[in-house]
C-alpha cells in the first residue's frame, strides 16, 4: 500500500470519533506519526485491549470485563432505585458526583423516530422485563435521568408512561440554573425550567 494511502486510511479511521472531521483527524495523524510514535502505539494497543476485554454488563448494560459489573454486584448500593441514562459516560459523570447510590440500567442509546431508533433499539423490552421480573428486591423508584434534549425528553416521556402503568414510581432529573451561575448569563429556557420546578 503507497504511503499515501495509508495516510489516508488512517485519518478516515479517527475521524470515526465524535466531532472529528477531515482537518482534525489530519492533524491527529501527523501528530501521532510525527511526534508521538509511542502515543500512537499505546493507543493502538489500549483500543484492542478494551475491544478484547469490555463487554456489557448482562443487568445495566454498561461497559465491564465481567459478566455483571461491580456497581450491580455491590450489596451496598440501594436496590430500590434504578437511574435510567442514555450511555455508559452519563453513568460514569452521575457516579462522580457521589450522590446517588442505587443501581443504574444504560439503555445504550435514545429514540429518534426521524433515524428509525425506536424502543426496540435501545433496550426498553429488558428494562420492563428487569422492572416486572427482576432480582429478589424490587425497585420502587425509577429515575429518568436522560439528556435533556428533544430525543432525551422523548425517550424519558415515553419510559416514564411505561413505568407509570407498571404502579412504580418514576421521576426525572430537575433541571435548573447552574450552581455558581449569574442569572442574567443563563439562557431563558433554563431559566424558565428552573422557575417551574422551584422547589
Amino acid at each position: 500500500m503507497a504511503a499515501a494511502q495509508t495516510l489516508d486510511t488512517l485519518v478516515q479511521a479517527l475521524q470515526c470519533l465524535p466531532g472529528v472531521g477531515v482537518k482534525s483527524a489530519s492533524r491527529m495523524a501527523f501528530h501521532l506519526l510525527q511526534q508521538d510514535r509511542d502515543g500512537a502505539l499505546r493507543l493502538a494497543q489500549a483500543l484492542q485491549t478494551a475491544i478484547a476485554a469490555l463487554r456489557h454488563c448482562a443487568l445495566c448494560h454498561t461497559f465491564t470485563e465481567d459478566e455483571v459489573c461491580a456497581t450491580c454486584r455491590d450489596p451496598q448500593r440501594d436496590h430500590g432505585l434504578l437511574c435510567v441514562l442514555e450511555t455508559p459516560a452519563d453513568q460514569a459523570a452521575m457516579e462522580r458526583t457521589g450522590a446517588y447510590r442505587g443501581l443504574y440500567y444504560v439503555l445504550m442509546g435514545r429514540l429518534s423516530p426521524l433515524d428509525g431508533i425506536g424502543p426496540q433499539d435501545i433496550g426498553v423490552r429488558q428494562l420492563v422485563e428487569r422492572l416486572q421480573h427482576g432480582e429478589d428486591r424490587p425497585v420502587r423508584e425509577v429515575i429518568l435521568a436522560t439528556n435533556f434534549t428533544a430525543e432525551g425528553e422523548t425517550t424519558a416521556h415515553v419510559i416514564g408512561h411505561i413505568v407509570k402503568s407498571l404502579r412504580l414510581q418514576v421521576t426525572r432529573l430537575a433541571r435548573g440554573v447552574p450552581i455558581g451561575s449569574e442569572l442574567e448569563y443563563v439562557d431563558l429556557g433554563t431559566i424558565a425550567h428552573a422557575l417551574a420546578d422551584r422547589r
